[in-house]
């Protein structure tokens, strides 16, 4: 079994997630008192926050890449970000490092492509429904990708940032989300992804009427499948 190198506090709630479902995988395919190898950073995401509000993006990539290396110098034999937001860096990431970063939306397009779909609204921060970085990697997977409109985008980023990653779970969000998903679904979308570990804490796949596609636990139980030689990486992209 390879070692996870767990990259997170992106929030802490995320990485919880990302840790549980690892481990919880690894003992439904091994068994017994199997867990999973891993080893663990977490920021301080009050840190991480500021440099995202202050579009300080070189920094976050710098810091994100030192923090790749020291998990490589602890034993990490592939990196996993805990976070969709902070995939703006992946590729900063990836070059710091002579291990591979295993990318969360190779990941999800691999799901998404597996359930036959073409067609899928992204629910995120407002870094991951508004900047290329995420929606051009799905799209690169041959992959259509519909955001919601101006309203819907602040609601689902304010509600992540003062309510989800503060562990508050309110159920006047969550229909509030159902409302934002059905208003996707109006526009054409075949599947939801929940670009944001977070996300997964408030909605899940009752509250859509479409398949949805929880990207935390896609990108986990994907590390989880590497480390056990199950299976490689996702594919990547093809160069454009």
């Amino acid at each position: 079994m390879k070692v996870i190198g767990l990259l997170g506090g992106m929030s802490w709630e995320s990485s919880l997630a990302y840790y549980r479902v690892v481990n919880e995988r690894v003992q439904d395919l091994l068994g017994g008192f199997h867990s999973a190898r891993t080893v663990l950073y977490s920021f301080d995401f009050a840190e991480i926050e500021a440099m995202q509000a202050e579009d300080r993006w070189d920094d976050a990539a710098a810091e994100l890449a030192r923090v790749a290396k020291a998990l490589r110098a602890a034993g990490a034999e592939v990196v996993v970000l805990c976070t969709n937001t902070m995939h703006e860096v992946a590729d900063s990431v990836a070059a710091a490092v002579d291990i591979p970063l295993l990318h969360l939306a190779d990941a999800t397009a691999a799901a998404i492509a597996a359930a036959g779909i073409v067609r899928v609204g992204l629910l995120g921060t407002a870094f991951t429904m508004s900047r290329p970085f995420y929606r051009d990697r799905l799209a690169a997977h041959g992959l259509e990708v519909l955001v919601p409109g101006p309203e819907d985008r602040d609601l689902v980023h304010r509600v992540i940032y003062d309510e989800l990653v503060l562990g508050v779970v309110r159920q006047e969000s969550r229909e509030a989300y159902r409302q934002v998903i059905g208003r996707l679904v109006d526009a054409g979308a075949q599947g939801v992804v929940y670009g944001c570990t977070e996300i997964e804490l408030l909605v899940g796949p009752d509250d859509s009427p479409v398949p949805t596609f929880p990207t935390s636990r896609l990108h986990a139980e994907a590390a989880v499948d590497y480390a056990l030689g199950r299976r490689g990486l996702p594919p990547a992209p093809p160069a454009r």
